[in-house]
């Protein structure tokens, strides 16, 4: 068994291991169709995280200038970044132009119009991709859907032929095809079936072909099973890949990219945190850590559920309550669960975290950053960025 012992807590704990191995998988998958993935760096901005991703061959999507940077600094080609966001800064433009990015995923005509501008200006052409909106809901969180009318994401569909004439008509945009995202945390393949409906139905209304268009994004937003990490610790690559291979129906020779970041990162990490005390409330028990929603606002945000164990106590089973330090009321990691009886000083392990726990970490309360430690090839190595 590993020995936690001598880490100080909270901290990020990462099975490079099992990284390299869901890595691996999803790329044998996505290779039987030719089909190109770029990592959402969003999911986790880790330098060696994102280094382990670059080793695999990756593309990257990026949705800020730092996570440009980033990428690039972490061994991701400048020619695989794809640059997404509804809110793109004149300066992150000049800087993704200046580094000859593969690809703007523009969300707007305005934002369209910006991107040629800027590219007319700086004497560059602009790759441009056009996020579509495509009204398509996705059984998700309310607040991580992308794709219906009511969200900020995506150009709507009665704007889609203006945008596609702004890019025929302007010499320093090279349009390269359509962007879809339609939300994150999916785990019914019905919403892909969908989508790929809804893709094919307006390549054909709209002539993408007849733009030049020859790509397809898809996004991303592939789930991972937070309720039984164990047991399903890499998604059901094989059967995602498939749905798209028999339901999309383009063009010959239309490349097809993929946006995967939870999926690839979620289960190969955890937040490892010890009892600070316990404490007996009115009809409940507490326990109180000492990570906090600091380290993981995903319970707080959006009611997500995380796997906890003890790995401290083999003892009996009582409920409690796991929250942490922070002067919310919100800072609550999971309500009336089971663990062994559970004692100050016990180390607890918050599962399924490599995904949108380090990349959302924040000071609050002035609280410093956890440090990161990784498991690689049967050994605990702290620190290595």
């Amino acid at each position: 068994m590993t020995d936690f012992s001598g880490i100080k807590t909270p901290a990020y704990f990462y099975d490079l291991d099992l990284l390299r191995k869901t890595l691996a998988v999803a790329s044998k998958e996505a290779d039987r169709y030719g089909y190109k993935i770029h990592y959402a760096i969003k999911a986790n901005n880790n330098p060696v995280i994102a280094r382990t991703v670059s080793d695999h061959g990756y593309g990257v999507d990026c949705v800020s200038g730092n996570e440009i940077l980033r990428a690039i600094d972490t061994g991701f080609p400048a020619g695989g970044i794809v640059f997404a966001g509804v809110g793109k800064s004149d300066e992150e433009i000049e800087l993704a132009l200046s580094r000859d990015i593969f690809c703007f995923n523009c969300e707007s005509l305005e934002e369209l119009k910006v991107v040629g501008e800027t590219a007319k200006r700086l004497k560059k052409v602009a790759r441009v991709a056009l996020r579509v909106n495509p009204a398509l809901k996705a059984d998700t969180h309310r607040y991580i859907t992308t794709g219906r009318e009511e969200n900020k994401f995506g150009i709507v569909l009665p704007h889609l032929r203006q945008a596609l004439d702004y890019c025929k008509e302007s010499p320093e945009i090279e349009f390269t095809g359509l962007h879809f995202h339609i939300g994150s945390q999916i785990t019914s393949l019905e919403p892909y079936k969908k989508l790929c409906d809804m893709v094919n139905r307006i390549w054909r209304e709209f002539d993408i072909s007849g733009y030049g268009g020859k790509m397809i994004n898809l996004g991303g937003g592939y789930g991972i099973d937070y309720r039984h990490p164990d047991t399903n610790s890499i998604p059901g690559f094989s059967s995602f890949f498939s749905l798209f291979a028999d339901n999309l129906e383009l063009p010959g020779g239309t490349a097809v990219h993929f946006e995967l970041g939870r999926s690839l990162v979620g289960q190969c990490g955890r937040i490892l945190t010890r009892v600070l005390y316990t404490k007996k409330g009115a009809g409940k028990q507490f326990v109180i850590v000492d990570a906090g929603m600091t380290e993981l606002i995903r319970p707080a945000l959006y009611q997500a559920v995380h796997r906890i164990i003890n790995v401290s106590s083999p003892g009996r089973p009582e409920r409690y309550d796991v929250v942490g330090p922070v002067c919310e009321s919100s800072d609550v990691f999971a309500k009336d669960i089971l663990l062994p009886r559970t004692l100050r000083g016990d180390m607890l392990h918050i599962l399924s975290c490599g995904a949108y726990a380090e990349s959302m970490n924040m000071n609050f309360n002035l609280r410093e950053k956890p440090g990161s430690v990784y498991f690689s090839e049967g050994e605990i190595v702290k620190g290595g960025e």
